[in-house]
């Protein structure tokens, strides 16, 4: 779950009501108020029933990361290895699914908790722990075969393929192509004005970051402005009743990256239970297995007999 939706959740109506009164004389007072909601990661998400037996089949590491030790799942021996990336509020566990789908055609898997996210130990984090547990996972692992990311993890990872991460693709579930969306869309949950939320970034850009130039800051962090290498294909699956991320973000993506980018649009699993959609699994498997001309091969054609719609982008 990304910061917008924990916050429209959970955050404490005190406060919510503080920012807004705030906002009405001093949309930076405001701001100051509702930052840390938004970088609140909240309680942490459990492990459910259906995701148990793969969760507890992992073979457990950690790694180290920006001082802190971090839970490393790895499922499966091959000699491939497909990098899973869970978003804000996650857990590796989410891509069960995906994880029985992968090891039976012989990839070794790997994933692992953020920050205050999952099993790992943490109070806060942000976009750089995700960055520098993918970098530390490269070292550890070599080129990965593929990177798997969700929602905030999905920007993680097209963010870490464009600054250099070796990969031979990039799938994009249910993701996220700009930072500075969660923003705006966190003001927005929030009721606070445009002056307020363009507050909010200029105080997480240079307070969190330390970013001294707020608009190259958003840039370097937008998947669309900034698109993956040419010759990297990448696979976007997002439902189209997404409360959380709107398929307007996969469109996004999708018209950056041209021909080498699909676009897979499910209807009724919402922001997470697209992990474990069927269309979904038949998706990731082909492109994983055979990149874009498998995937290319395969749609329309589900043995699950799921209904899907597919959308190839324009040459760029």
């Amino acid at each position: 779950m990304h910061p917008v939706a924990f916050a429209a959740r959970t955050a404490a109506a005190s406060v919510v009501a503080a920012a807004r009164a705030a906002d009405r004389v001093s949309p930076a007072l405001a701001a100051r108020l509702a930052l840390p909601l938004f970088r609140a990661t909240g309680p942490r998400l459990p492990v459910r029933p259906s995701e148990r037996a793969v969760h507890e089949g992992a073979r457990r590491s950690t790694v180290r990361v920006r001082g802190l030790d971090l839970a490393v799942f790895e499922w499966g021996t091959g000699a491939d290895v497909v990098l899973l990336v869970h978003g804000w509020r996650g857990r590796a566990a989410q891509f069960a699914p995906i994880v029985r789908e992968l090891r039976a055609e012989g990839f070794r898997v790997v994933a692992f908790d953020a920050p205050a996210n999952g099993d790992s130990p943490g109070r806060r984090t942000d976009l750089r722990d995700w960055l520098a547990a993918i970098d530390a996972l490269q070292l550890r692992y070599g080129r990965f075969h593929a990177i798997v990311g969700h929602s905030f993890g999905a920007l993680a990872a097209l963010t870490a393929v464009r600054e250099g991460i070796t990969a031979g693709g990039v799938v994009a579930i249910a993701g996220v192509s700009r930072a500075r969306m969660l923003v705006d869309a966190f003001g927005g949950a929030l009721r606070l004005s445009p002056a307020a939320t363009s507050s909010l970034a200029s105080r997480f850009a240079g307070r969190v970051f330390g970013a001294r130039d707020e608009a190259s800051f958003w840039m370097r962090f937008d998947a669309a402005a900034h698109p993956l290498p040419d010759d990297m294909p990448l696979l976007l699956v997002h439902d189209a009743s997404d409360r959380e991320i709107p398929l307007a973000e996969a469109e996004r993506l999708l018209a950056a990256h041209g021909d080498a980018a699909r676009l897979l649009v499910v209807e009724g699993s919402g922001h997470s239970r697209v992990l474990a959609n069927d269309a979904t699994l038949d998706a990731v498997t082909a492109f994983t297995t055979g990149g874009l001309a498998a995937l290319d091969a395969s749609r329309g054609r589900s043995d699950r007999g799921t209904v899907d719609s597919w959308h190839r982008g324009a040459p760029v």
